[in-house]
């Protein structure tokens, strides 16, 4: 084991983690107001609303990440219309094609978890805000969400922890996160050991970090207001 190549390597690999985080934190933002609207549309009596939300988590929850992003990467630059389109300036971009799988991806799966929040709210919680005078959007606002994430809280800690295990993925379009800066020095000094097991302990300390910080929130959630 060579210790002196870790410990170099630490540093270099470290360089990758503003770039993971950024990755994360936008895909997550997007994604998490994506989950909301498909959620809505998936407990919708309307079917023109919920067959296409599940239609649409069916299908990016049985396919591999890996060939979304090679789908979103290398295979819509196939089509010339999307080439002359406005968005080809953004299509481009590797960083951008890593954030839209990303984000497609975390909402399909974050869909559930806010749906089954929203399903396990009491009408009985539902049926006070009515009797107390409050609008629809008032309840959902004021009753229904606040129970949804206290509820959903846990599993999306979850899924924010195989988010950043998921954003490694973005290391084969190029972009030199900790995946790719580590996956570089591998190249140039063939110790896939002990550069993976550097990555690994990274990966292991942000997780860490986000587990305690969703272990806080769930904390503070808890006590009554």
């Amino acid at each position: 084991m060579r210790f002196d190549l870790m410990y170099e390597s630490f540093f270099k690999i470290l360089q990758g983690v503003p770039l993971t985080l950024e990755v994360v934190f936008i895909s997550t933002f997007l994604g998490l107001g994506l989950a909301i609207i498909v959620a809505l549309m998936r407990i919708s009596d309307n079917k023109i609303l919920s067959i296409p939300a599940y239609s649409f988590i069916y299908l990016i929850r049985g396919t591999p990440l890996l060939l979304q992003l090679y789908f979103v990467y290398y295979g819509i630059s196939q089509f010339s219309i999307v080439r002359e389109s406005f968005l080809w300036p953004i299509l481009k971009e590797p960083f951008w094609c890593g954030i839209i799988t990303l984000t497609i991806s975390t909402g399909a799966y974050s869909a559930e978890i806010i749906r089954g929040g929203i399903q396990s709210v009491s009408q009985g919680y539902i049926e006070s805000g009515k009797a107390l005078g409050l609008s629809r959007i008032s309840i959902f606002l004021r009753i229904v969400m606040p129970i949804t994430i206290r509820q959903a809280l846990p599993a999306y800690g979850n899924e924010l922890i195989l988010m950043v295990k998921a954003s490694s993925l973005i290391s084969i379009v190029t972009l030199m996160e900790i995946t790719g800066i580590a996956r570089t020095i591998i190249s140039k000094t063939y110790a896939p050991v002990e550069i993976f097991l550097v990555a690994g302990s990274i990966y292991l300390l942000i997780n860490f970090i986000i587990t305690r910080l969703v272990k806080y929130a769930e904390i503070r959630l808890s006590i009554p207001s």
